[in-house]
């Protein structure tokens, strides 16, 4: 595991004489080829590497529990935003807990999504990409009964009520942590770049994006169906219910994270090195936010491949 801490950093004298792209456009060979050694030493945010995607998911779930432990020690609730990708790292955050006690009575997990059907109605959590289903059967459904929240406590957008999100999250206090996956195009939860040849919005704009109904873009549809069901497009949810950007950016802390491997790499580039937010790419926001930090896998940093490689 490599990990570069924000003092480290902008100490040094690569971070001194490096020259940081404004806008992903702006990227060089150079950058792109960048080794993961090399990108450490000039990320604009702490960094942790991980050897495999293994090795990432047991010290998220790790931090996850350690941060639930000490705030339960204080008397104080966790209030997080949290993703269905990065995934595998639930059922060892339940396995942790089950096995330390660690009571999840005083949690509030607000969800960042849910796909709906092509008529923009939930799905059945039953249904094979229903999140909530998700998490029930791989984080709440796992824990010992004792040591479960309170169902109210789990809070997911609701397409009939969208603003009861962020109200809701408001009235808890807002979140302490926003754990968040990116896309292979930046999107953060379903914040997909949302100008058109026909719409376009302003960086504020989207910043002040709220939950919402969304239709998902077809390289989304393509990119899901390409990791889970073989290129088969049919079976994706065409529509989804997303927090906003003004829910993802509001938390005190935001922990993105990716275990996408090799089509990542550009994205994380574009994520460590860039200074300017950027429509297009809905992760750059986080340049916006005062507590980044970013966590990735060995392959996800790896040198892109600028040609036909063996």
């Amino acid at each position: 595991m490599i990990s570069a801490p924000v003092s480290d950093i902008l100490s040094g004298k690569e971070c001194d004489m490096f020259r940081y792209p404004r806008y992903a456009h702006e990227l060089t060979d150079e950058n792109l080829t960048m080794t993961a050694e090399e990108l450490a030493k000039v990320s604009r945010y702490p960094l942790t590497i991980h050897r495999d995607t293994a090795d990432l998911y047991e010290r998220l779930a790790r931090d996850m529990a350690d941060e639930l432990r000490t705030n339960n020690d204080r008397g104080a609730p966790t209030r997080w935003i949290l993703p269905v990708g990065p995934k595998a790292q639930y059922p060892i955050l339940a396995n942790i807990c089950n096995a330390e006690g660690i009571s999840w009575a005083n949690v509030f997990a607000f969800h960042m999504d849910e796909f709906l059907d092509w008529q923009g109605r939930p799905l059945p959590s039953t249904h094979p990409f229903s999140f909530r289903g998700f998490c029930d059967r791989n984080l709440y459904d796992l824990l010992r009964p004792d040591l479960r929240p309170n169902p109210d406590q789990i809070v997911f957008p609701d397409v009939f009520a969208p603003d009861q999100f962020a109200a809701r999250l408001a009235e808890v206090g807002g979140a302490d942590t926003c754990f968040a996956g990116f896309g292979y195009r930046g999107h953060l939860a379903f914040n997909e770049p949302p100008s058109s040849r026909w719409h376009h919005y302003s960086v504020d704009e989207f910043a002040e994006s709220t939950t919402r109904v969304v239709t998902l873009l077809e390289d989304t549809i393509v990119a899901h169906s390409h990791r889970t069901t073989g290129g088969y497009t049919q079976a994706i949810p065409r529509m989804a219910v997303t927090v906003g950007m003004a829910e993802i950016l509001s938390a005190r802390r935001l922990h993105l994270i990716t275990d996408g491997g090799a089509w990542k790499r550009y994205i994380v580039r574009v994520l460590l090195l860039t200074t300017e937010p950027d429509v297009s790419m809905p992760v750059t926001l986080a340049h916006r936010h005062p507590h980044v930090e970013v966590t990735v896998d060995a392959s996800s940093i790896a040198p892109c491949a600028l040609g036909i490689t063996p």
